[in-house]
């Protein structure tokens, strides 16, 4: 059995701009081998983006409550532990422990009014596919 090349994750119109995102399973590939892991989609400026939920400062999810990644303004991602604020549509560090780093993309595409996510690089496909829309 073939990997998908593209997995459903919600609704287009379950993101709001600066809203609560969508978390998603997936695996992220390690030397070790794969471990699961999840990423997130929001909305920022009427575009869709999708990362891996991952601090590059520590690994640990950004959200404190499952799918809140946006500060009080809805202007930028921020991680629940250190504080490290993330341009929402580029993924960098703008301040914090992370210092320029950059979240990790996850290619997001909308069709026919869903979104979805394609799996690459070191982002697999989880074993079983679900969606939290918490």
């Amino acid at each position: 059995m073939s990997a998908p090349d593209w997995i459903a994750i919600a609704p287009e119109s379950a993101l709001v701009d600066g809203g609560a995102g969508i978390r998603f399973d997936l695996r992220l590939k390690l030397p070790r081998g794969p471990e699961p892991a999840t990423g997130f989609v929001v909305r920022h400026r009427g575009r869709v983006f999708g990362w891996l939920n991952q601090c590059r400062h520590v690994p640990v999810e950004l959200d404190w409550v499952p799918g809140q990644f946006f500060d009080s303004a809805g202007l930028n991602l921020l991680c629940s532990v250190h504080g490290a604020a993330y341009a929402p549509d580029s993924g960098i560090c703008i301040s914090g422990p992370c210092a320029r780093d950059r979240l990790q993309p996850v290619t997001v595409e909308i069709r026919d009014g869903i979104i979805g996510w394609i799996p690459r690089g070191s982002l697999l496909p989880p074993t079983t596919t679900t969606t939290s829309h918490d």
